[in-house]
C-alpha cells in the first residue's frame, strides 16, 4: 500500500505491511545507499508477520519509484535525509511508537537522526551493516563499485529498480563517499547522544565495513548496545542470513517495545 507521501513537492514511494499505527508499533525501514523499497524483497512482509507490528518501507528521493532530485555532492546528504525526509515520512504516515531499522547508509541516517533530534516516537535503533566512520576497506569496495557501474553490468542491474533515476541514485552514493572531503566523516558525536537501545547486525565478511564499526559504537555510546556478528555473511544480513536476522530483530523489537506494556504479540 502506497501512502501518497510528498515532501517538498516530490512523491515518496512507500509500502506498508501489517497493522496501522493506531493498532501497533511500527518498524520503519531505511534502505542502503543503492537501495529502494523493492530491494528489501520479502523481508518487510516477513518482519511484519513475525513481530505482529506494522512495517513501513520507503524509497528516499531519487531512488526506486520516488521522484528525482538534484545530485548532492557530499555525505552531508545523509543529514538532509535524517532531518528533512525521515521526520516528514513519520509525520505523514502517522507513525507513533517506532523502531528505526536501517541498512548501511540507512543505518547511518537512523543514527544521525536519533543522535541529533529528541523524537520520543523512536524507542530503539536496529542497525544492519552500519557506517559510523570511514574505513579503507569501504573506500576500496566503493571504488570497485564505480568501476563495475561504468564498465560492467551494475548499471543495468540497478536500472531495474531505479529506472531513469539510476545515474543520480548511483552517484549520489558513490561520488559522495569517494569525495576526498568525506574521508574524515564520522558520527561518533551522534552516537554519543543516542538515548535508546541499539541492535547492530553485521556480517563478518562485509566488504564495506569491519567489526571495528561495532567496537566504535560500543566506545562512543552510553546507551545499551547489543551486537551480532554473523558468520560467512557479507553486506546484507537480512537477505543472506534472513532467519538469524529476523530472529534477532523480532527478539529486540519485542523487548524494547513491550517494556511496561505486558506480553509481546504471539508469533
Amino acid at each position: 500500500m502506497d501512502l501518497g507521501i510528498t515532501i517538498n513537492g516530490r512523491r515518496i514511494e512507500t509500502a506498508w505491511y501489517g497493522p496501522a499505527p493506531a493498532a501497533a508499533p511500527t518498524l520503519v525501514l531505511l534502505h542502503e545507499g543503492l537501495g529502494c523499497v523493492a530491494q528489501w524483497r520479502d523481508f518487510p512482509a516477513r518482519l511484519a508477520a513475525r513481530t505482529g507490528y506494522g512495517v513501513l518501507a520507503y524509497s528516499r528521493p531519487g531512488y526506486g519509484k520516488s521522484d528525482p532530485i538534484p545530485r548532492p555532492s557530499a555525505l552531508r546528504y545523509m543529514d538532509a535525509e535524517a532531518f528533512t525526509v525521515l521526520p516528514a515520512v513519520l509525520d505523514q504516515a502517522g507513525v507513533g511508537k517506532t523502531v528505526l531499522v536501517g541498512h548501511s547508509d540507512g543505518a547511518s541516517i537512523a543514527t544521525i537522526y536519533a543522535g541529533g533530534r529528541q523524537d520520543f516516537r523512536v524507542r530503539a535503533l536496529a542497525l544492519i551493516a552500519p557506517h559510523f566512520f570511514v574505513e579503507n576497506l569501504s573506500m576500496h569496495s566503493i571504488a570497485a563499485a564505480k568501476r563495475a557501474y561504468e564498465t560492467g553490468d551494475l548499471r543495468a542491474r540497478l536500472q531495474r529498480y531505479h529506472g531513469d533515476n539510476v545515474d543520480t541514485a548511483f552517484y549520489t552514493w558513490n561520488a559522495a563517499w569517494l569525495d576526498p572531503g568525506s574521508r574524515d566523516w564520522r558520527i561518533g558525536d551522534r552516537l554519543a547522544h543516542i538515548r535508546v537501545p541499539i541492535l547492530i547486525l553485521q556480517g563478518d565478511k562485509d566488504p564495506y565495513g569491519t567489526p571495528e564499526q561495532i567496537a566504535f559504537a560500543e566506545r562512543e555510546t552510553t546507551c545499551p548496545v547489543d551486537a551480532l556478528l554473523l558468520a560467512n555473511c557479507r553486506h546484507s544480513p537480512h537477505l543472506e542470513r534472513p532467519q538469524q536476522t529476523l530472529a534477532a530483530l523480532v527478539d529486540f523489537a519485542h523487548r524494547v517495545l513491550t517494556v511496561h506494556e505486558g506480553a509481546a504479540p504471539a508469533i
